[in-house]
Formats: C-alpha cells, structure tokens, sequence
C-alpha cells in the first residue's frame, strides 16, 4: 500500500512548466515521508511495543467508541450485504454519474490569487504624450482612491532607455495597495474598480493580481486569462484582422480588459530624402540624416567628470523648436560651401501614422488579443470563443490564429497528467498483481477508485463546479491515499481465509469489515483532520493553489471511506475468491 501511495505521485513529480515548480515539492515531500514512516513501521515500531507494552497479560481491550461502533457498524453491513443487487446498482449509477458530470465542470488553469495587491495596466491612443498620461493618471488615482479598500496608488508612465518593456508613453500601470481583506473581499474590490475605471472613456483598463500576471507571462508572452496570437507576415493585414477579433470577443459573455496589445496608430513624422535635391545642393544622405537625429533626437558630442561620475554631453535643439511637427521641414542645414538650406527643400516631410513597436516570435510577426475572464469558467470561454472567431473572422492567406495562456496551459497539463497517471496506473496494477495473486481480488481492490472519485466530484460540485490543475493534483492523490483502505480491507479477508483457516462465509466477511473499522476510520480521520485547515481556508492567501486539492481529496476520502466498508464487502462477498493455504487445510 505505501509503494502504491509513493508510485502514485510520480505523475506530480514528472509535471513540467509552471505547475511542476507548484506541485514537484509537494510530490517530493509526501513520498519522502510515507517511505520514512513505511521504515519507522517495519523496524521502530515493533521494537518499542516490545519494549513499552505490558507482557503475559492481555490488553486492556477495545476503546468504548469503537465497542459501541462495532454492533452498530455489523448490523448495517448485515442490511447492506443482504441486497447485494440494490447496493451494487446503486454504486454503479453513483460512479456513472460522477464521470458524466465532469465534463461540465468548468475548468482553470489556477486559482485566482488573494494578494491585496493589483496591477492595473492603462492604456490611452497611441501618441499619447507623457505629460497627458500622467495627466489622466492623476484623475484614476484620485478615483481609485476613494475606495476605502484601497490603501495606495502608485502610477508608472514612460520607460528606461534600455528596458525590456517597449511600451509608449501612452501606456501606464498603476500599483493598487489594499487594505487587508479576507477571502472573497479582494474580488468584490476587484469589481469595484472596475466599476470606478469604467467611468474613463477612450482609455483601455486591465487588472490583474502581481503573481498572476507574472505566471501569464511566463505561459503565454503577454498577460491575460485569453490570448490569442496572430501570426503573418503582412503587418497590416494582421493589425486588421486582430482588431476583428477583439471585436468578436468583446461581444462574448464574461469578457473583460479586451484589448490589441500593440494597437497601430502611432502618429509619427517621415523626412524622405530627394535625391536629385541633395545632389544639386551639395549634401551628402549620411550627413542630413544625421543632423535630422541629432536635432531631434539629440547626440552625445562630449562627456564631463565629476568625481568619479561621467555626464554625455549631448547635442540637440531646444523644446520650443521640437514641440510642433510642422517645424521639421523649417530645419536649416549647413553644406560644405557654408550655404544654410531648409530640409524642406532636400526631403518631403509628412506626417503619418505607423507603429510603435512591431511584435516577433518565432521569427514570425505577430500581433496579439489580450482577453480577462470574469463570472464565468475560461475553458468554457474558450471554446465558444474558437467557434466565434472560426464563425465570424476571415483569415486571409498567410494569416493564422495561435490561442495561448490560461486555458491552453491548462489543457496541456491535464494531458500531461493523464499520460503519466495511465503509465503510474500500469505500475500501480503490477504492484497489486504481486501482493493478490487472484485477479478478482484486485480488481476488487481497484473499485475503490470509482468510490473515491464519487466524493472528490461532489466536494468540487459544491465548491462552484470548477476544477484546476491543484484539483486535477487532488484527485490523483485521492485514489493512492483511498486504495489504502481497500488493500487493507482485501488483505485482511485474504488472511482470514488463507492463514486462519476461516470459510468464506457472510459471517467471516462481517467478522473481517468489523475488524478493519478501526484503521479504515483512523487511516481517513487522520488524513482528513490534516487537511481540514487547508480545505477551509481555500479562499485564503497563500492557499488557493493547494487548497482545491484538499477539498478533493476530502471528499473522496468521505465517500470512499463509506462505501469501503459497506458496498466493498458486499462486492467481495459476491465476486471475491478466497482460498486457504495448504497449511490451514491441513490443520
């Protein structure tokens, strides 16, 4: 049994990506554990009751609990075992219900994170100068702030020269500082400010939790419960066809924070160069182009020491000449024969509209559609968000659609989870293959796997109906930790019959479930009360991403338990195969 346990975590062990950094530890620890106590039984244990229990006398027999379970326990497995068509009907229509119902559970990758901090991302129309940005920053902050939820706002505009992040001045994030809350009352603040941003038109908004947001990024490149990815190698075309689908996903029930991550827009200024102009006044391309940069943009032409500090001495024109863009063409430059000629004279100068950053990946352009899930399951957003975009949106020849973050993270864990739990499963069989040597008495030993999982989707049922990959986690936990007590429960029947010379009668299958009472109850009121406190406190910080697991396995363990010791026995009693050893026939 504590190989079975240990086997079963080698599919928690073998997750990759984010949720085997999440769940690997947990995997590690438990079988490092089992084994420890499997060593501590074999050896420890037997040699300190040696030591510490009384000799030549009988014990002080049974608890007065357990004395007055056991007739009680006996008579109702009597009811049970005396209809063994109700009881194995009723199982069976159980365990058929628990697996048709998991298909409409709704399905996230994880949890949502009780932080009390948020990132509020603000994003205004390309072109947006700085001083508007903060300008409009100034307003959200003074809105967000008269939630008294809210602690402190801090607002980000611009960039560093050399920073990962290539956002326009039009883009800003906002740190939200909470107050501390509980549970559920992050969200309900959540909404609240959305509520607050919503009164700011023509800015795009987008909330989400620090750990979260981080975890998006690493899944998908860009943040968001929804991504999806458009990929070409026509920047126009995709920019077009990346604005039809925020479109459709707009119009879909439970989206919020629609946004392109790189809208196109970007009001810029081009000094095209004429060649014959340049030739016929003397100027050399390099040379204008250069001291266009130079004027606009400025060049570092010295430096200065202070200390052990460096300055660049750059050169560029004053503010006042580069506040309007229709003074670019009014630029004079200077040839070789000292003679000033405006640089509308050498180039045509207009203004456009291009972009401010042109997205890669793969070697491939790419443009993007950011999408948060609110008030319903982002599986089931997802998929009709396939039909819609596959209904309503064209994609041109060259053009194709990639759906990335939450929901495709969670689909390629589950696989991932269910390839190793049927390699882990043929290992598990093997195992159980050498200790019954009688295919029925195993296979009686694998229906409490049914029994459990009847209680891990019950507890996810009323819990809200949603599973993620902790809850995934739960449930292959569950089944090692219940078929604890069915290889209890199977052994047991096996030495009765075969050890002690017993006949397998109703009266020795009674005889053996009341015997195995105590440590079926004791195996999952111990696991149980372990977990009790992370299973209540799921909605708690620091608990959401292993509190779901708790709650299945929870539940399996309350159903398991229960129909471990009623309907198991009656399955035995019908379609176990006990035999005595040589040993007990002679005897």
């Amino acid at each position: 049994a504590t190989f079975v346990v240990a086997l079963v975590f080698v599919p928690v062990l073998t997750m990759s990506g984010i949720q085997g950094r999440l769940f690997a530890p947990l995997g590690v620890a438990y079988i490092l554990a089992v084994m420890a106590s499997l060593v501590v039984a074999l050896t420890i244990t037997p040699a300190l009751s040696m030591l510490l229990l009384p000799r030549g006398r009988r014990g002080a027999g049974e608890p007065p609990l357990l004395r007055a379970l056991k007739p009680r326990y006996t008579r109702l497995l009597s009811a049970v075992t005396s209809r063994p068509r109700t009881v194995m009907l009723t199982a069976l229509v159980l365990c058929l219900a628990a697996v048709a119902t998991l298909p409409f559970f709704g399905g996230a990758f994880l949890p949502e994170f009780r932080e009390g901090h948020f990132i509020v991302h603000m994003s205004a129309v390309p072109g947006t100068s700085l001083d508007e940005s903060l300008r409009v920053g100034r307003e959200v902050t003074a809105a967000l702030l008269e939630n008294p939820h809210i602690r402190s706002v801090a607002q980000r505009a611009g960039r560093a020269e050399q920073s990962d992040d290539t956002w326009g001045t039009h883009y800003s994030e906002f740190n939200v500082d909470l107050v501390p809350l509980h549970g559920e009352e992050a969200e309900f603040v959540q909404s609240e400010m959305r509520e607050t941003l919503s009164k700011f038109p023509g800015v795009y908004f987008a909330i989400k939790p620090f750990l979260t947001e981080r975890i998006e990024e690493t899944i998908a490149g860009t943040t968001g419960d929804v991504v999806i990815k458009l990929f070409g190698d026509d920047l126009d075309a995709i920019d077009a066809k990346a604005r039809d689908v925020a479109q459709v996903m707009s119009t879909i029930d439970g989206a919020a924070d629609v946004q392109v991550e790189s809208p196109p827009g970007s009001p810029q200024a081009v000094v095209r160069l004429r060649t014959e102009r340049l030739r016929q006044f003397g100027f050399q391309r390099v040379g204008v182009l250069e001291a266009v940069q130079a004027a606009f943009q400025g060049t570092v032409v010295s430096q200065v020491h202070e200390g052990n500090r460096v300055f660049d001495v750059v050169v560029i024109l004053e503010p006042s000449a580069r506040r309007n863009p229709e003074d670019i063409a009014a630029l004079l430059l200077r040839n070789s024969q000292c003679t000033l000629v405006p640089l509308g004279e050498l180039a045509e100068v207009f203004s456009t509209t291009g972009r401010y950053v042109v997205l890669h990946e793969g070697a491939r352009r790419r443009q993007a559609v950011t999408c948060n899930v609110r008030g319903r399951d982002v599986t089931s957003f997802v998929n009709e968000a396939r039909r819609r975009i596959a209904e309503q949106v064209q994609l041109p020849a060259g053009v194709y659609a990639v759906f990335a973050g939450e929901a495709e993270a969670r689909a390629a864990a589950q696989r991932e989870l269910l390839l190793h739990s049927l390699l882990a499963g043929v290992g598990i069989v093997l195992l159980l293959a050498i200790a019954f040597h009688n295919g029925r008495n195993l296979a009686l030993v694998l229906a409490n796997l049914p029994f459990a999982l009847v209680g891990g989707v019950l507890a996810v049922f009323f819990t809200g109906g949603w599973l993620s990959v902790g809850s995934l986690v739960g449930f292959v936990t569950l089944f090692g930790i219940t078929m604890r007590n069915s290889i209890m429960m199977i052994s047991h029947y096996e030495h009765l019959v075969s050890v002690e010379g017993a006949l397998w009668t109703p009266e020795t299958a009674l005889r053996g479930a009341s015997e195995r009472l105590a440590p079926v109850l004791m195996t999952a009121l111990v696991t149980g009360l372990g977990l009790l406190p992370l299973a209540i406190g799921s909605g708690e910080p620091g608990r959401e991403i292993e509190g779901p697991m708790a709650i299945v396995i929870l539940g399996g363990l309350a159903t398991s338990t229960v129909l471990n010791l009623l309907v198991l026995p009656t399955l035995a009693l019908r379609w176990g195969r006990f035999e005595a050893s040589r040993e007990a026939r002679a005897t």
